[in-house]
């Protein structure tokens, strides 16, 4: 690689643009006008200006005007893109991700479920439903289920249904949701329903895989709380009974190899006490990719950029994971009103907190504001010690440490 675009925005272009400064690789980082302020501190040898950074010919205009050789695309906006994944190809830019056989695949509940079907990973009771009576007969075995749009994720393009429910309001709701978020008609597609699996953990892996058909892991995370669907606290590792992770992380792989990945990929299930159900995969990096950082010691934007220009799993020292190290906590910081909406009031004063075991992923400060336009996460506050109760105990006075005054926020 000799020129970086970083095709994101807020603390994972900066975290990007740092990774790339450490090999010496110059960064071109892109910025809506809405966003000039917070790009300067992404720390990229240069900012150009965009109207969306969902705009995929106009980020490869600015790859091909900038001189970039090379597009990272952070996570959400076309970070799971299987037609930018492509269009970087055609273009000879090197996409840092997924190829677009395996972007396409993911990005696809109905084709997710029938490759872990086929690899013999389980799956929660489910079915393809395209109308109201679909969904009404699925339900009549089971009180509730989750209806996902055929090409939701991240929260959006979800929703928990009932007997009783408005069958048909909830479908029209879900496809639009999804259809909004990534495209695609998935009304006319089809939406997956699922068994709502009751009590159960959060749960993913965290698997990288090379050209060469190599995969391997860098153990697992606890996800489990969220809100709206949404993860707010992130936990590593999870913590779970040594046969069910091996069962985990065997599974993992096995669905990596059999997709075609090449990169990162987060597999996503739900654990109860005696059995997991694999949910999706997120061939990407993951907004909580700070927690597998500080237990495994492996820079994973660097391994990303590793993957993409071909070098291998054995090449990186990867092919067996690290031991992990202790435990590693991390809690998203957002912008918001107790309403729920986002807070966009200006910062006045913003001082993160420090020590030791304390990190703190933001491209925000005094000054700066959140957008109603973009997600309103200021900062992951991530905190790493030798277990469980000392690393949760760290994020807590972390975050109490926080001087932060402005926009309400969810601390």
């Amino acid at each position: 690689m000799r020129r970086l675009l970083v095709a994101n925005r807020g603390e994972i272009a900066k975290r990007v643009a740092r990774a790339a400064r450490e090999r010496a690789l110059p960064a071109v980082a892109v910025a809506t006008r809405e966003d000039e302020a917070l790009a300067a501190r992404y720390g990229a040898n240069e900012i150009a200006p965009v109207a969306s950074y969902a705009d995929a010919e106009a980020l490869l205009e600015v790859a091909r005007s900038r001189g970039c050789d090379a597009v990272h695309p952070g996570y959400g906006f076309l970070s799971e893109s299987a037609a930018f994944s492509r269009a970087c190809g055609d273009a000879g830019l090197l996409f840092v991700g997924a190829p677009p056989a395996a972007l396409a695949l993911w990005g696809d509940k109905i084709a997710a479920r029938d490759v872990a079907v086929a690899s013999r990973v389980p799956v929660a009771r489910g079915a393809v439903v395209r109308t109201a009576s679909d969904l009404e007969a699925f339900l009549a075995d089971a009180e509730s289920a989750i209806l996902k749009a055929r090409t939701g994720g991240g929260g959006r393009g979800i929703r928990e249904v009932a007997r009783g429910d408005d069958l048909s309001e909830a479908m029209a709701l879900c496809a639009a949701e999804g259809g909004r978020a990534f495209g695609g008609d998935d009304a006319a597609e089809g939406l997956v329903v699922e068994e709502l699996v009751r009590g159960a953990r959060h749960v993913e892996v965290q698997v990288v895989a090379d050209a060469s058909g190599a995969a391997s892991h860098l153990w697992d995370r606890d996800c489990s709380l969220q809100r709206r669907h949404q993860k707010l606290v992130e936990i590593a590792p999870a913590g779970l009974a040594a046969e069910t992770r091996r069962a985990l992380l065997d599974a993992s792989i096995e669905l990596a190899k059999a997709s075609g990945l090449v990169g990162l990929g987060t597999f996503e299930f739900l654990v109860t006490e005696d059995a997991f159900f694999f949910c999706e995969c997120n061939p990407r990096l993951q907004v909580e990719h700070t927690v597998t950082e500080l237990i495994s010691g492996v820079d994973l934007v660097e391994t990303q950029l590793s993957l993409a220009e071909g070098r291998t799993l054995a090449s990186l020292g990867l092919v067996d994971p690290p031991a992990a190290r202790g435990v590693a906590v991390q809690a998203r910081l957002y912008a918001e009103k107790q309403s729920g909406g986002p807070s966009v009031a200006p910062i006045k004063v913003f001082e993160p907190p420090t020590g030791a075991g304390v990190r703190v992923d933001t491209a925000y400060g005094a000054g700066l504001a959140a957008h109603p336009s973009y997600d309103a996460l200021l900062a992951k506050i991530v905190t790493h010690a030798a277990d469980r109760g000392a690393a949760v105990a760290k994020c807590r006075l972390a975050l109490s440490d926080f001087v932060l005054d402005g926009p309400e926020t969810n601390a």
